[in-house]
């Protein structure tokens, strides 16, 4: 499997090269050249074993069968669920997939305890080191933080919007007492954090000179881990290709619904998809007004969501134009510049109408909906989960009589505030994360400035 950049302009690399690089060297995203189909699952007894299964095709020669594997065994041995992300039922026809079993009680974990220890094993075998910078809305960087705590390869620098996460999102990332972790407040909105993240990586002999890698949704590998998911959830309920599930993704950077969309096009019978929006509504506006227009970052109970620059849409817009990679680039300056991003209609009726549906909840709707999700079902949920919710029922997506399945992306404990003041519950964290509020938090603070983020990463992990 070769891989190639959504602006058409870096050279293929492999699967180990992509890990390793994350951003391509125009500013793209990585993409496969092609899209296999979906191995028969049949013999698989776990989730480790159906995810080496599926992602194998990815990795191809480049990493042994049996070192995947193992690597697989590890990742997701770290969950407290044997089942990884168990389906609980809510309602009728209504199911949570709860992703939240990971040592850091979030989504990301699933991906991101791979992804540590492919990025341990890749650069053990190269003798080298890299210094991975990331930008977090909240969940990304603890869960990152966690993967790589332990690697002996690897130097990690996550920028967060101060002010703009929960404090059990914050003290997660700063209370890491570790060499190899630095955390980054900066004075800003994560919008402003992912555009730094990107011109570092733009800035190429900063980029050389400290080997930057990235594991947020911008690795590719971030995106492949969580194809798995979408393909064992639908498998379990039993959907078929005539009568596949429907998903309602809580959505920011659109890097975990495009993974459904990839396990679809796959040939996982899944019939379409519920992107859910807080009220940072770019994606639902463009969905259902082809509406693709920037606004100001909206402070919401929903952080990891309160995102204006989709960066995952543009590996979407590279298949919607063909894999035109001069077209996605010049759509994306055009976009940057502009604030807005033009699609023709053709585009839209052909690809995300009959695909993707969409609905806003803001605040209120989402305390209403953590409210009737506990009163109806016993099940607490946090805000993102609840925009999911939310938005099945907006759009009466349980009328069809097929499976729908909202993520249940984190852990109710991650937002105790907002789940108290809607339920009168306040949610305990697990035994493992019990005395988060007892340890010394790490962390820095930083002007929304490039040469100060560079100068403040050089002097961290100088060495």
């Amino acid at each position: 499997m070769r891989y190639v950049s959504t602006r058409g302009a870096a050279p293929e690399l492999g699967f180990c090269d992509v890990l390793l690089a994350g951003l391509a060297n125009d500013g793209g995203l990585y993409m496969p050249t092609e899209w296999p189909s979906l191995p028969d699952l049949s013999g698989t007894r776990s989730y480790a074993e159906a995810a080496a299964a599926i992602m194998s095709p990815f990795v191809s020669d480049d990493i042994p069968a049996d070192v995947f594997a193992q690597l697989c065994t590890e990742a997701y041995a770290t969950f407290r669920h044997d089942a990884v992300v168990p389906l609980v039922q809510i309602g009728a026809d209504e199911w949570l997939l709860e992703q939240f079993h990971g040592p850091t009680l979030a989504f990301k974990d699933v991906a991101l305890q791979l992804v540590g220890r492919l990025f341990d094993y890749v650069l053990a075998e190269r003798g080298q080191r890299v210094t991975i910078v990331g930008a977090t809305s909240g969940d990304t960087g603890s869960a990152a933080i966690d993967g790589v705590k332990s690697c002996s390869n690897v130097d990690i620098v996550i920028l967060y919007p101060q002010g703009r996460t929960s404090d059990v999102q914050r003290r997660q990332m700063t209370t890491v007492d570790s060499p190899n972790v630095h955390t980054v407040a900066v004075e800003g909105t994560f919008d402003d954090c992912q555009d730094l993240v990107k011109a570092m990586f733009n800035d190429a002999p900063f980029r050389e000179r400290m080997n930057l890698s990235a594991v947020n949704s911008i690795n590719w590998a971030r995106v492949m881990a969580q194809i798995v998911y979408y393909v064992t959830a639908s498998r379990s309920l039993g959907a078929t290709a005539d009568h596949g599930a429907t998903f309602s993704v809580p959505t920011g950077n659109f890097g975990n619904v495009l993974s459904g969309w990839i396990a679809r096009t796959m040939g996982a019978p899944i019939n379409d998809f519920i992107v859910a929006s807080n009220s940072n509504d770019i994606l639902t506006r463009f969905i259902n007004a082809n509406d693709m227009t920037a606004r100001e970052v909206m402070p919401t109970l929903s952080p990891s969501m309160d995102i204006q620059v989709s960066s995952n849409f543009e590996r979407l817009l590279f298949e919607m134009n063909g894999r035109d990679g001069g077209q996605t680039a010049e759509q994306l300056q055009r976009f940057r510049h502009t604030g807005s991003l033009q699609v023709e209609p053709d585009q839209v009726s052909a690809w995300i109408t009959p695909m993707f549906r969409a609905a806003r909840i803001d605040d209120t709707q989402t305390l209403a909906e953590i409210r009737r999700v506990y009163r109806a079902s016993g099940e607490l949920i946090d805000p993102h989960t609840a925009t999911g919710t939310a938005a099945v029922h907006s759009l009466r997506a349980t009328d069809a009589g097929r499976p729908v399945i909202t993520l249940a992306t984190a852990h109710p404990a991650k937002f105790p505030d907002a789940v108290q003041r809607a339920t009168g519950v306040y949610p305990a964290l697990p035994a493992h994360l019990a005395d988060l509020f007892e340890r010394p938090e790490r962390t820095n603070l930083v002007a929304n400035d490039l040469a100060d983020v560079e100068r403040f990463v050089e002097r961290a992990v100088a060495r």
